[in-house]
């Protein structure tokens, strides 16, 4: 037997452009497929193959735009979907449709859309095709600026659950006001500041034969930004209350998430500081599903995001039911014409990043640590806890020899504790 996957044949491109009447119509397709074969050298047989040997991922995307106006449609086509995409893709069919007005200010979303509130610890939903993720609404959704330097949106929907939809309805508000924009006496200041809000809820029938479940879980989020000079801080807090679900063990504690900031940069020189805790932070639109799959929000990883495949083994992935992290970035160029520098200069790029678990404690004595159907476990907001997930050290050096040559190293040193970050140590 030979060879066992032969390669990847990719297709993409315009369908066409051209105006109509006052509007322009484009669209645009993409196919990625996949051969397999079997290879007794590498182990692989038929066991580890699917039946139907040829798989093909397609989609297509028709836009109509005008000055005011846009509507477009995505056809999907997967038969069936390539192997390390979840199986529930395979279909066909219209996934994602939309029309939208803008005028004035006023901005007006019918069918699907993506959204995102702050840094989207609350609420985000968003599309990453090679990773077969996919959380877009389906619903309406409104843009306001009643005033300068005021930005308000809202939305109600249910989200895409593969070819069909998520069974919890979601809604949204949020709200943003830049103080220089919006004060004329602010406007001329070297300092900026923007502050901003949000509420998110769900809405699911309680089905459950065991437990007393709230059918409409709430949360908010407060956050703000400065910018002053060389110097930008902000930080996002966000409080959700109980929401006993499949991935937390169906638990009454509330979630909280807390994400701080701080960075200086100039010419040749830069440094950026992060730091957040997580607490009990899935936030999904159906309880029974775990995992992403119709996950209402978005959790930050903090470590660098390599672009080098070795350094890309090992990814970390936030853990929703509770860590403290910290990262710190140092860029620094050595000027040329220095000893060192020589006659382009060096760049030095260094980061650091580790993630720890929270401190958690029994609610009682006769009462264990994540228990169902109880509040779980209390913890002391600034503990640190016992287990270490994720910690990296990284240095890379660059230095240009001509122009037509660049040398780049980079050292790494990675602690990946696999046992929580792929199939968790304790409950999640």
């Amino acid at each position: 037997m030979k060879k066992v996957l032969y390669g990847l044949l990719f297709c993409s491109g315009p369908l066409f452009c051209q105006g109509i009447q006052n509007g322009h119509l484009s669209g645009n397709f993409q196919s990625n497929s996949q051969l397999y074969y079997e290879d007794e050298d590498l182990g692989i047989t038929s066991e580890n193959l699917p039946s139907e040997k040829f798989l093909i991922n397609s989609f297509a995307n028709l836009l109509y735009t005008t000055s005011n106006f846009s509507a477009g449609i995505r056809y999907e086509a997967n038969h069936n979907v390539l192997l390390g995409f979840d199986k529930r893709y395979n279909g066909e069919g219209i996934t994602y449709r939309y029309t939208q007005f803008n005028k004035d200010g006023l901005d007006i979303t019918l069918g699907n859309f993506y959204e995102q509130f702050g840094s989207g610890m609350i609420l985000r939903a968003f599309e990453e095709r090679n990773l077969g993720y996919d959380n877009a609404f389906d619903g309406i959704r409104l843009k306001y600026s009643p005033f300068k330097g005021v930005y308000l949106k809202s939305l109600i929907g249910r989200q895409r659950l593969y070819f069909d939809k998520a069974e919890g309805i979601v809604r949204g508000f949020d709200g943003e006001i830049s103080l220089n924009e919006s004060f004329e006496s602010l406007s001329d200041i070297k300092t900026q500041v923007m502050i901003g809000g949000s509420f998110v809820s769900k809405f699911q029938k309680d089905l459950d034969p065991i437990y007393i479940l709230p059918e409409n879980v709430a949360s908010w989020a407060s956050r703000f930004s400065i910018y002053h000079g060389k110097w930008i801080m902000g930080a996002e807090y966000v409080y959700k209350y109980n929401d006993p679900s499949a991935t937390n063990n169906f638990i009454y504690k509330e979630g909280q998430a807390l994400l701080a900031n701080i960075s200086y940069s100039q010419k040749g020189f830069g440094l950026s500081l992060a730091a957040k805790r997580i607490d009990n932070m899935s936030f999904n639109s159906d309880r029974n599903l775990g995992g992403q799959e119709v996950s209402i929000n978005f959790l930050p990883a903090l470590n660098k995001q390599h672009t080098y495949a070795l350094a890309t083994i090992y990814p970390y992935g936030t853990i929703a039911n509770g860590e403290m992290g910290l990262q710190a970035d140092l860029n620094y160029k050595i000027k040329k014409g220095t000893l060192l520098g020589g006659k382009y200069g060096i760049g030095l790029l260094v980061n650091f990043s580790n993630v720890y678990s929270i401190h958690k404690a029994p609610i009682n004595e006769d009462t264990e640590i994540g228990k169902s159907g109880t509040l779980g476990y209390t913890s002391d907001f600034f503990k640190v806890g016992d287990d270490k997930y994720f910690q990296e050290y990284s240095l890379e050096i660059s230095k240009k020899i001509n122009r037509k040559l660049k040398l780049i190293g980079t050292y790494l040193n990675t602690h990946y504790n696999s046992s929580f970050i792929v199939g968790y140590g304790d409950y999640g």
